[in-house]
């Protein structure tokens, strides 16, 4: 048994080819540097085979089987060690994929970055995956030998840090430029945008490797589900104080309009009616005079012999406005449907 061991391992010195396990691997390194002449080298159609020595790419063979042999393959006479009696080559053989890699995953932390419509400093995520492609092999091998890098986890830890680095970089850079909102990135309206710009901004920390990065897929951003309600409230209320002319003035109007519904519910026994009314009357007359401070403040100080506005609004306008309320979400389906029942009194 164990000559028939010796002898398979002897046979198997002879070829030289990419292993059956690796074959999904963009590079491979064949494990022994003692190579004897005439040894019968197997390349894939898809793949290159380098010869290094020292850091160096002394040459390369194309697809097909070639037997070493430094007499029709002239590089490989740098390679012999003359200790040998010129039947050994002392080399690294790279055997190096050429066709696009999809389906590389990444992910990671972002990081904070600030939300242009809230001004929220927001932890981000991102996760999917990548195809790659090698554009220069010599490049590539050369690269990574000098970084002390060789197997194919080794370099693809490397290039999906490298990923990861521009999309960080990348998205912060939009988010301030374009102004646009984080909700809006993490619903994935921007991500023909996001990856356009990633691709553009991974090509010079990759093209000097020889590699390329094809195509994103299954991209997505993300925050926590707490961070996501959060700015969901934000970017409401800053909808709203928008329409009320500032933020200051959107919360007295809510607070004015609370103690009214507070004083509506506050009555007991046959009284509810009245102090509903009372209490519905309170708060539009509370907003109507908050609404008329506010244009006050824009128009400049009315004259002193001027009286304040009287609330000239027919029943109608009124039915109207706290119909738009209940829409914008300021007043609950109860609130607006003892607002209405009032109004409609008044018809």
């Amino acid at each position: 048994m164990g000559l028939f061991d010796s002898i398979k391992g002897e046979a198997k010195r002879n070829f030289i080819a990419r292993a059956d396990e690796a074959k999904g691997e963009i590079i491979y390194k064949y494990p022994e540097k003692n190579i004897r002449m005439l040894t019968q080298l197997t390349v894939d159609a898809d793949e290159i085979a380098l010869f290094v020595k020292d850091g160096k790419v002394e040459g390369k063979l194309g697809p097909g089987r070639h037997a070493l042999d430094s007499k029709n393959i002239p590089f490989l006479g740098k390679l012999l060690e003359g200790f040998t009696g010129g039947n050994l080559f002392i080399t690294e053989v790279f055997f190096v994929s050429t066709r696009e890699h999809p389906g590389v995953k990444f992910g990671g932390p972002i990081g904070d970055v600030r939300d242009p419509e809230t001004g929220l400093g927001i932890g981000t995520m991102v996760y999917g995956d990548f195809s790659i492609r090698v554009t220069d092999p010599e490049k590539l091998v050369v690269g990574l030998v000098g970084m002390g890098r060789s197997s194919n986890e080794d370099f693809l830890g490397w290039f999906k840090n490298q990923v990861l680095k521009v999309t960080k970089d990348r998205i912060a850079e939009l988010l301030v430029k374009k102004k646009w909102p984080l909700l809006d990135v993490t619903s994935g309206a921007y991500t023909e945008e996001i990856e356009t710009e990633v691709i553009a901004g991974a090509k010079p920390h990759v093209d000097s490797y020889g590699l390329a990065v094809v195509r994103l897929g299954n991209f997505h951003i993300s925050i926590k589900e707490e961070d996501e309600a959060t700015l969901k409230k934000f970017s409401k209320d800053v909808a709203y104080s928008r329409v009320a002319g500032g933020f200051q003035q959107y919360a007295q109007g809510q607070a004015m309009l609370g103690a009214a519904d507070g004083m509506a519910k506050g009555g007991g026994g046959g009284s509810d009616g009245a102090m509903a009314g009372m209490g519905m009357g309170m708060g539009m007359g509370m907003a109507q005079m908050f609404m008329n401070n506010n244009n006050q403040q824009r128009q400049g100080p009315p004259q002193a012999a001027e009286a304040p506005p009287a609330d000239t609004r027919s029943p109608a306008q009124r039915l109207k406005e706290i119909k738009e309320l209940k829409d914008a979400g300021v007043l609950s389906d109860e609130e607006y449907n003892a607002k209405r029942a009032e109004l409609m009194k008044l018809l």
